[in-house]
């Protein structure tokens, strides 16, 4: 009884800070797990400078995703690709040069990453509105927040203030990334790395309950795997073929895959992890508890969600003189 009656309260807090964090507040109850935060970001930061910045911002991905639903999960995506290397600095929005190599062409973003065009239409209307003023990092920060929520998802305060990089890291982008090949022990140390807990590491997982993904990535799992309900292995291989079809796109989340939701762990139970490290969150042993829990209460991992996105969007950003602000987001000024 005892262990039901804290569960309870535990359901309820939850819904408190969902409604702080769906509202964007500031509020402690949503920042209590952030380790990394900057005292120099701020939620406020453009109220004075550009106050309509975050209307334009949600505007443009509302838009963008009614157009095409998948581009919320890539704008999420880019976001993470983004903080995951060098701190949340937009230095994956820099194109390759004749004398710069970024990290779009490395090997987790080659032909992957996408949602560049979004990024830089919201870049232009700010650019008109209040020239010089918005960093390419906070509208990547605010298009991943905007991005879940049109989606079904949880809210968070994302905290601005980021300036630009001027540099990228290829070799940082190719060693940094998850790999979607990964065992449960490797994926908790790529989050380690980044100081994130093994929870933290599952509540960010929950990402895939969203976008597509190719048959190159998940081909090996599909044909080789016996952790896989053999119906959904079957359906999965209508689609991508043994040979070919690298570039063939299956929903990660085959159940709701284009709501923000918490099947993407039902899946996992259900041995319908497309790619070997999600399957692997729930039968590499250590974290199939918490992917339960999150399966059972969908209000307990919007909650977590939220918090580790805050604690990501913290990454070891650009600030005060630090960097610049881009004029176009795929170059330096």
């Amino acid at each position: 009884m005892a262990a039901i009656s804290q569960q309870r309260v535990k359901i309820c807090l939850v819904l408190l800070c969902l409604v702080s964090a769906s509202a964007y507040s500031t509020s402690s109850s949503t920042t209590t797990s952030v380790t990394l935060s900057n005292s120099l970001l701020n939620p406020l930061f453009y109220a004075i400078k550009c106050p309509q910045a975050l209307d334009t911002i949600k505007n443009i991905v509302i838009n963008a995703l009614a157009n095409d639903p998948r581009m919320g999960a890539s704008l999420l995506r880019l976001h993470f690709h983004d903080c995951f290397v060098q701190g949340c600095d937009a230095s994956v929005l820099l194109a390759d040069t004749a004398t710069f190599r970024g990290e779009q062409s490395a090997l987790p973003n080659v032909n992957s990453l996408r949602g560049f065009e979004v990024v830089e239409k919201i870049k232009y209307a700010l650019e008109h509105e209040c020239p010089g003023v918005v960093s390419c990092a906070d509208i990547l920060a605010v298009a991943a927040r905007d991005s879940v929520v049109a989606l079904g998802g949880p809210g968070w305060p994302v905290g601005l203030g980021r300036r630009d990089s001027t540099t990228a890291s290829f070799s940082g982008a190719n060693t940094d990334l998850p790999s979607p090949f990964l065992n449960l022990d490797g994926l908790i140390a790529a989050f380690q790395k980044k100081l994130f807990t093994a929870k933290e590491m599952v509540a960010l997982s929950g990402a895939h309950t969203i976008g597509s993904a190719r048959c190159l990535l998940f081909r090996s799992r599909i044909y080789n795997e016996s952790d896989i309900d053999p119906t959904y292995a079957i359906q999965m291989r209508a689609n991508c073929p043994k040979v070919g079809g690298d570039s063939n796109l299956s929903p990660i989340d085959i159940t709701t895959k284009h709501s923000f939701d918490n099947a993407y762990y039902t899946n996992l139970i259900n041995k319908r992890g497309l790619f070997h490290s999600d399957q692997q969150l729930f039968s590499g042993g250590s974290t199939a508890t918490q992917v339960k829990s999150y399966s059972t209460f969908p209000l307990l991992f919007k909650f977590d969600f939220a918090n580790a996105m805050l604690k990501m969007s913290n990454l070891s950003p650009l600030t005060g003189t630090q960097g610049q602000i881009r004029k176009v987001c795929s170059r330096v000024n």
